[in-house]
């Protein structure tokens, strides 16, 4: 006997989550298929994309990778249709591929920059939603959920096609939940502030530390399994009102001034 009636279960759902090989992308994957979750894992890079599927297969359960240039419009709709015939349909998208490249307005490889940063962190979302739409209006509970950045809801210092980027997921995400809501398909975005990853790893720990003394409410960076908690929140079926949400996942980074 049960109290409520809506499903906390994502057993058996088919998550696509790109940018699976590492960092957050792993974690969320991990965190997907302990959940029960059929997962087809992206990335560009073959050899850390097959060792994150062989973590997941080796432990019991459903996933397989596809090695994928999220530049590449094209290569994207090919693969996601492989995707839906692999698992005979799309229940949930997850777009947490990202690329970080500094460098100042007049640098010499600014446009350069700018360019690949867009493709890969918000023209790319375009396409992976556009791909998988179809196949999320036959699922009974779809999720889009985007992974963007606190740097969204500020800025740092040469990181301008970042924030530009990541503040076009943010309104993206909203505008695909307004489009999106009457056929039921929620659409939701992550802001993950300081987090252990790959894009964090040449900063050293004690500027780490001083960093989050002074920046983060809970005073510390985050692992990247607590961002993944926060996306499987999103996608939950329980989760159907919640649609056109930013969320912070910071440690209480955007709410602090001193």
């Amino acid at each position: 006997m049960t109290l409520s009636t809506l499903s906390r279960s994502v057993v058996a759902k088919v998550a696509i989550i790109t940018g699976a090989a590492s960092g957050m992308g792993r974690s969320t994957a991990h965190l997907f298929a302990d959940e029960g979750a059929r997962v087809a894992a992206i990335d560009i890079n073959q050899e850390p994309l097959d060792a994150v599927v062989g973590e997941m297969t080796e432990a019991g359960y459903e996933a397989k990778g596809w090695v994928l240039d999220l530049s590449d419009a094209d290569a994207i709709a090919l693969v996601i249709a492989d995707i839906a015939d692999h698992f005979g349909g799309i229940d949930i998208l997850v777009n947490n591929a990202g690329i970080s490249i500094g460098t100042p307005i007049d640098g010499d490889d600014y446009m350069a920059a700018w360019d690949k940063t867009l493709a890969v962190l918000l023209t790319a979302h375009v396409h992976t939603i556009r791909a998988a739409l179809p196949h999320l209006r036959n699922a009974p509970h779809p999720r889009i959920i985007n992974i963007a950045s606190t740097e969204a809801l500020g800025a740092t210092r040469f990181g301008s096609p970042y924030t530009a980027a990541k503040t076009g997921v943010t309104g993206l995400t909203r505008s695909l939940a307004v489009e999106l809501g009457g056929e039921e398909i929620t659409v939701n975005c992550v802001c993950p502030g300081p987090i252990n990853t790959g894009m964090t790893d040449a900063i050293p720990d004690e500027h780490k530390e001083i960093f989050a003394k002074r920046r983060v409410a809970l005073r510390r960076y985050a692992e990247p399994e607590e961002v993944a908690h926060a996306t499987l929140s999103l996608a939950l079926p329980a989760s159907q009102y919640i649609t056109g949400v930013t969320l912070p996942v910071d440690g209480g980074l955007t709410i602090r001034n001193a």
